[in-house]
């Protein structure tokens, strides 16, 4: 369902999460979270294994049901409604494993995320290309999809997400398995798609990758948030060095 103008307050960001908390029985995974993102912005999210993160990833996008706490999409309350319909509203994520579908293209996967916004096959197929064209995939459309390096994979799983009228676009470690040449394509790629437009949100353990791309990062330890501010002020963050490496930081 599209968002009208009255749906939207005035200068609210895209997306603004008020004490989350997940609890599975007696274990709580998410904590007490609160951040915002905004229009334009790249933000991190990092963490220690096991930190809550991916808990929280899947919390946003709706394929969780938080336990308390509130998401809002543009100013608009979505904590009750499913991962399709916050889709619709312009939330698109990826997966920590990626899963095309081996029988169909790389431009048919595509397809399958832009069928979300574009119900005529020809306009789906429009927008796929020009999606393939921002990930550098469009030279692969025709090839099938279990033909791809992970490398390759990887852009098809970004794709697929952006394709439906993505605003605000969540990547959880795309940046995982891939060698160094690899990674900086693909910090390369996500500026890209910020510079044209997109807001993005990212989980990811390479702190090299964090200190290139985000502005702003949280920090979760143990479901928590223990930190937040810019990547050279979090990542210098005594309790931050102590959640990562399990020793006090010396000062």
């Amino acid at each position: 369902m599209p968002v009208t103008a009255a749906d939207v307050a005035e200068g609210a960001p895209l997306l603004s999460v008020s004490e989350v908390s997940r609890r599975f029985g007696g274990l709580v995974a998410v904590s007490g979270v609160s951040f915002e993102v905004r229009a334009g912005e790249i933000a991190g999210v990092i963490g220690p294994n096991g930190a809550g993160k991916t808990t929280l990833f899947n919390v946003v996008s709706g394929h969780l049901r938080s336990s308390s706490g509130n998401v809002l999409i543009k100013g608009r309350d979505v904590t009750q409604l499913g991962a399709h319909q916050r889709a619709r509203l312009g939330l698109g994520r990826t997966f920590q494993i990626v899963h095309p579908i081996h029988s169909l293209t790389v431009l048919e996967n595509v397809m399958v995320g832009a069928f979300a916004r574009h119900r005529r096959r020809r306009d789906a197929e429009r927008r796929a290309w020009e999606v393939l064209e921002q990930v550098e995939l469009s030279h692969r459309g025709r090839a099938s999809a279990g033909a791809l390096t992970l490398a390759d994979r990887k852009r098809l799983e970004v794709a697929r997400a952006v394709a439906g009228n993505t605003e605000l676009l969540m990547l959880d470690e795309v940046m995982a398995g891939l060698n160094p040449t690899e990674a900086d394509r693909a910090i390369r790629m996500v500026r890209r798609l910020n510079q044209d437009g997109l807001a993005v949100l990212l989980i990811e353990h390479n702190l090299k990758v964090v200190r290139a791309l985000a502005s702003r990062v949280l920090v979760l330890d143990h479901g928590a948030p223990i930190a937040g501010g810019t990547p050279a002020e979090v990542l210098d963050d005594p309790k931050v060095v102590e959640a990562y490496l399990g020793v006090k930081a010396t000062t």
